[in-house]
């Protein structure tokens, strides 16, 4: 049960609070002093703490209320404190607020205030210890990965890549084939060569071909090889780059540009292991392994006849999806410090802008933008004008609840966060996130 803990000299006064919040399935604990009230929050888990300002007779300056704060904040930083003050002592009380203190009420206070202030920030402590926990949990698990596994350096903070990574580290040393999706610039060759560097492989050939980047007619003889005059132009055999990853991995980066004929061969190497050059009737043998990439709907293109629906099912005996960098806010600034390289340093309002932008281009695009700000930055601080990133859209979704009704759900819930939210179909995070961009106080 959330627990509340009340530092009173005045017994009437925690006698309120405590049947108050009880009706609200509230646990009170009431202390007389500050002495045992730090006593309690030793011996008690401790939600929030409400305290007196004054604890002796005629005394209204305030300075016992801060000294309990301060002692309050050294044994529980993350505590929350309410502060009950009197108009004498409202400057104090004002003080400890910009201290810290997460509130401060007047008495007499109001019950319907009081109870929207107390349920507000219960919510916000579970919701900030629920997400240290999470980071926690995410820290050791990375810690665990990068010690057990290769990871190339490579950067990232966000749930989804973990989870990505964690996939990859786990079927690399199966020899099936993995299919790797995701958007351009997502980061699919980096994580092949994950998948390849934790395979066992680690010593043989790692080779890549983007499909998309030849002509069509070339694909072929890119991957299988020619013979001299198999095509014009060709003046002397070459293999190919099943032949040049024999025993290691052939990645093959956007696969849904392969043509039929090229399809065809390519499900025969990943079923027999055997393969022709082109222009020659020669049955070559290689043990290679396959992973590819796409950013292609391949679903669609079976259905659609464009590519093979038995080459597919090879493909995709293990799927990788790797989210677009917009999906995974939290790699965005450790990538952009990473690609800074320390040549600058990132002003709050950048660091704003690079979290508002969309990154269509997603990690690539967060390079090229990076190194540009850099070289403008000439070793000093960057800012959102050197990012030079177009203003977010102005036009707002209209399922986006607007300011007028988060406002009306706020007051129909009576200032409780977590009624308004169910009551707008959101979560109490994503309330507090349209409060804060509406510029609106959190009750």
């Amino acid at each position: 049960m959330r627990t509340v803990l009340i530092i009173d000299d005045h017994p009437g006064v925690g006698e309120a609070l405590a049947l108050l919040l009880s009706l609200h399935d509230i646990r009170a604990l009431v202390a007389p002093d500050p002495a045992q009230g730090l006593a309690l929050l030793e011996r008690e888990d401790v939600d929030l703490v409400i305290q007196d300002m004054n604890f002796q007779a005629d005394t209204t300056s305030g300075l016992e209320g801060q000294v309990l704060f301060k002692a309050l904040r050294a044994a529980r930083p993350d505590l929350p404190v309410i502060l009950l003050t009197a108009w004498t002592h409202l400057e104090s009380a004002v003080a400890l607020v910009k201290a810290g203190a997460a509130d401060y009420l007047a008495k007499p206070w109001d019950d319907a205030k009081l109870l929207a202030t107390v349920e507000n920030l219960l919510e916000l402590a579970e919701s900030s210890r629920a997400l240290h926990s999470g980071r926690r949990e995410r820290r050791r698990r990375h810690e665990a990965l990068a010690g057990r596994y290769r990871l190339d350096g490579l950067v990232f903070a966000s749930d989804a890549m973990l989870r990505c990574l964690e996939l990859a580290c786990q079927v690399a040393r199966s020899a099936a084939p993995v299919l790797i999706t995701g958007p351009n610039g997502s980061g699919k060759e980096r994580v092949a060569a994950i998948v390849h560097a934790n395979s066992g492989l680690t010593g043989a050939p790692f080779v890549a071909v983007n499909c998309g980047a030849l002509p069509g007619e070339l694909i072929e003889a890119e991957l299988f090889g020619s013979e001299s005059g198999a095509f014009t132009g060709s003046t002397r055999a070459r293999e190919g780059r099943f032949e040049a990853a024999d025993g290691g991995t052939l990645f093959l980066d956007e696969i849904g540009n392969l043509p039929l004929a090229g399809q065809v061969k390519l499900l025969r190497v990943l079923e027999t292991g055997r393969f022709e050059r082109l222009g020659s009737s020669r049955t070559r043998e290689v043990k290679v392994r396959v992973l590819s990439a796409t950013n292609a709907d391949l679903r669609a293109m079976v259905r659609a006849g464009s590519f093979r629906e038995d080459l597919y099912y090879r493909l995709n005996v293990i799927e990788i999806a790797l989210p677009a960098l917009a999906e995974r806010g939290d790699d965005i600034l450790p990538l952009a410090e990473h690609f800074l390289a320390g040549r600058a340093t990132l002003s709050d309002g950048a660091r704003a802008a690079l979290l508002a932008h969309a990154w269509p281009g997603n990690v690539r695009e967060l390079k090229n933008v990076i190194e540009r700000a850099a070289l403008l930055a000439d070793g000093q601080t960057v800012g959102p004008e050197l990012l030079a990133l177009p203003a977010p859209a102005a036009h707002r979704n209209l399922d986006e609840p607007s300011r007028e009704a988060v406002q009306a759900a706020l007051n129909s819930a009576g200032g409780v966060v977590s009624r308004a939210a169910q009551a707008l179909g959101l979560s109490r995070q994503a309330l507090y996130r349209r409060m804060e961009r509406y510029g609106m106080d959190a009750p």
